[in-house]
């Protein structure tokens, strides 16, 4: 049978040892108060907050592109502008 060749990571020494799972510390009440933001006795979640009363709706729309490109050129928050945009034509107040 051919030998097989030895991966470079493994000639040059640059891979670490294995190290068994089971071998890691204990988890302690301290690491587990670290790993939970509290406010006192609340949990603080991360991530996107509730939306709140009036939660937006999710749509699909077919527009120019040369107005999808312009929206787009705005950058981070053009859904958000073209949402402001269509709330001042059709003069509707903010919710």
């Amino acid at each position: 049978m051919p030998e097989r060749k030895k991966s470079s990571s493994i000639i040059s020494g640059k891979r670490r040892p294995w190290v068994d799972p089971d071998d890691g510390p204990e988890l302690t009440d301290a690491m587990l108060d670290r790993a939970v933001f509290r406010d006192g006795d609340k949990v603080i979640r991360r991530g996107r907050p509730p939306l709140g009363d009036k939660p937006k709706s999710s749509v699909t729309l077919r527009l120019d592109v040369d107005v999808l490109e312009a929206y787009r050129a705005l950058g981070a928050g053009w859904q958000t502008q073209i949402n402001a945009d269509l709330r001042r034509v059709r003069k509707l107040k903010k919710a």
